[in-house]
């Protein structure tokens, strides 16, 4: 009884978790920067990968659902509820880190990357540090054939939580902004070291993106 008791709490706490989320982010009052961006590679039925600071996720994930893509989640209790959350926005989930299950992880990316599904990517995720960029939206756009597009994101008001990202939630019927870079495309044929390079300057651009997102 006591594990049935847990299991209806449990599905119940999912259930009233996904309806505030909805509710949020649909209160919202979302700018979107250079959003032709978007439009141009939806137009030309062209995938990308989309990559966006963990601390700001909820933004991007909400803006994008619906929309064909694929998302990468950590395999802990807190990816659990993303990976949930995802589904009902109806994103095909795969679950890995760079910590753990990673590079089965970013194998499934690049092929579903390969058979149309565009990328959802938090590469400071899931652990930080925090606005350092991971080399995994690289990589899959690399091996993939794929552009990356870099999406920095505000709130006129929002809630920091007390966790290693300090994770932003926005509060209701605030003003959001979500502000999109040029496509980047990878050239297959770079070595270790300019990969490397060009990593350094996704992590650049995605921060001037972040700060310039800011200004509501």
């Amino acid at each position: 009884m006591k594990k049935v008791k847990q299991s209806i709490l449990r599905l119940l706490g999912n259930f009233f978790l996904k309806t505030a989320i909805n509710l949020l982010c649909k209160s919202l009052k979302i700018e979107k920067i250079n959003q032709e961006v978007i439009d141009e590679l939806q137009q030309k039925n062209q995938n990308y990968v989309l990559a966006f600071w963990h601390s700001t996720m909820l933004l991007p994930w909400y803006v994008h659902r619906n929309q064909n893509f694929a998302a990468l989640t950590s395999l802990s209790k807190d990816g659990d509820l993303l990976a949930r959350q995802l589904k009902s926005w109806n994103y095909k989930v795969v679950r890995g880190s760079s910590s753990k299950g990673g590079d089965v992880a970013l194998g499934i990316m690049v092929d579903l990357a390969k058979n149309k599904y565009s990328i959802a990517i938090t590469p400071d995720g899931p652990r930080g540090p925090v606005r350092q960029f991971k080399a995994g939206a690289v990589i899959t756009a690399k091996k993939s054939g794929i552009p990356v597009v870099l999406a920095g994101v505000g709130f006129s008001k929002k809630i920091k939580l007390n966790s290693w990202d300090s994770f932003e939630v926005p509060k209701f019927f605030s003003r959001a902004k979500i502000v999109y870079s040029e496509p980047i495309f990878v050239n297959s044929e770079l070595s270790y070291e300019e990969t490397s390079e060009l990593i350094k300057k996704c992590e650049q651009m995605l921060n001037e993106l972040q700060d310039s997102a800011l200004n509501l």
